[in-house]
């Protein structure tokens, strides 16, 4: 018997954060990794990075296809891959299975991804709108500490919390056959695998003004999820492997209630509440980082995370709530790529940078100056006047 569409839009939401926290899972384990290995902090951002590249590909390739064969099939298929990525992971021995495991993962993510936002808008357009810009954030922190926590404090650090996420996602892929299906099948799935970045005319500029924000937001949960933990390590003199986790949950977890607090914002008014919050958030992160304080750098980050989930709503907001059903998961894939770059080219540049530049610290200053300056675009763009983009709505939340 299939399941109701308010326990379906559970269901799918309960995917997407197992998906999120599957791909930050790894972060406090780096340092680990590179002390067993020996590998290099450019190779901590390849990990990283190689990841993003891997969803960018598999959004540019599958990212439309559920709007052809339904979601539910295309979600199935994403969750049973997750599966194979956390046994690989389990079973890593050296760098280049770790490379393997991010690519496996990061092609079931992309893959499944856009079907999934588009499933949650397809269910329930408001919560859908909402739940798509904060699920990713409170996945992201369950990973992150999760993670942290049975590495500091449990046997078998590198194989555990990759065993309790594949038994979570074998069992998300059986529920899935449950499900309704909330698309009908239609010609052109063989041709929608050609890749391609499709935005519909009316939302070019609007989505042209909201790329400030969301480069700012992912490009900062880039440098925390990559080179945050070595930070954390190195300035602040903490070896322990929760701490490494909990920065990034405090960015992401902050990000994730503000996003549900800021909901009934205007579009408008929750873009500037991110760049604002991002630019005082990460000025003040940089300061202590100066001062090697951990509690104020702590404090920081859950501003900085204000900033994040502000930033990522409003941007997703200002084009979703005007997409068609039919552009839905074509157009939520042009957001994913655009995230999943922020979060991934940067990345591996400040690895370069720490290597080959100014060092940890260094990398840090001038990482942090361009999460400002995007932000200050961002909030330059949200004063555009009204009659030069189309009007959007602001989406209340039942």
């Amino acid at each position: 018997m299939p399941i109701s569409n308010r326990a379906s839009f559970a269901l799918v939401a309960s995917i997407v954060v197992t998906f999120l926290a599957g791909s930050s899972a790894p972060t406090p384990l780096y340092p680990t990794y590179q002390a067993a290995w020996g590998f290099s902090s450019i190779s901590i951002t390849v990990i990283f990075g190689i990841y993003a590249v891997a969803v960018l590909a598999a959004l540019l390739v599958f990212g439309s296809l559920s709007d052809h064969v339904g979601r539910r099939r295309v979600l199935v298929v994403g969750v049973v891959v997750q599966v194979l990525a956390m046994v690989i992971f389990a079973t890593a021995d050296g760098l280049g299975a770790l490379l393997v495991a991010r690519i496996v993962q990061g092609l079931g993510v992309g893959s499944a991804a856009a079907t999934a936002g588009a499933m949650m808008l397809d269910l329930d357009r408001e919560r859908g709108t909402v739940a798509n810009a904060a699920v990713p954030g409170l996945g992201t922190a369950t990973g992150a500490l999760l993670s942290g926590l049975l590495v500091q404090f449990l046997p078998m650090p590198t194989v555990l919390v990759y065993f309790v996420l594949a038994v979570v996602f074998a069992g998300q892929a059986i529920t899935v056959y449950f499900m309704p299906e909330t698309v009908a099948s239609k010609p052109g799935a063989l041709a929608s695998l050609r890749p391609h970045i499709r935005v519909p005319s009316e939302l070019r500029l609007v989505l042209l003004l909201a790329v400030p924000a969301l480069v700012a937001a992912w490009a900062l949960a880039g440098f925390y999820g990559s080179l945050g933990p070595a930070l954390v390590k190195r300035v602040f003199g903490v070896n322990a492997p929760v701490l490494g986790g909990v920065a990034l949950f405090a960015l992401a977890a902050s990000g994730a209630l503000t996003i549900v607090l800021a909901r009934h914002l205007a579009t408008r008014a929750t873009v500037r509440l991110g760049a604002v919050a991002l630019m005082v958030g990460v000025t003040s992160a940089l300061l202590a980082v100066f001062a090697a304080s951990m509690v104020s750098f702590l404090a920081a980050t859950v501003i900085a995370g204000v900033g994040f989930g502000a930033s990522f709503h409003g941007g997703m907001r200002s084009v979703l709530t005007i997409a068609s059903p039919e552009h839905r998961a074509g157009v939520l894939s042009v957001l994913y790529v655009i995230a999943y770059l922020a979060m991934g080219v940067p990345a591996v540049l400040g690895g370069v940078r720490v290597v080959h530049g100014g060092g940890l610290v260094g990398t840090a200053y001038e990482y942090g100056a361009v999460v400002i300056a995007l932000a200050a675009a961002s909030l330059g763009g949200s004063f555009v006047p009204r009659d030069a983009r189309p009007s959007v709505r602001p989406v209340r939340s039942c």
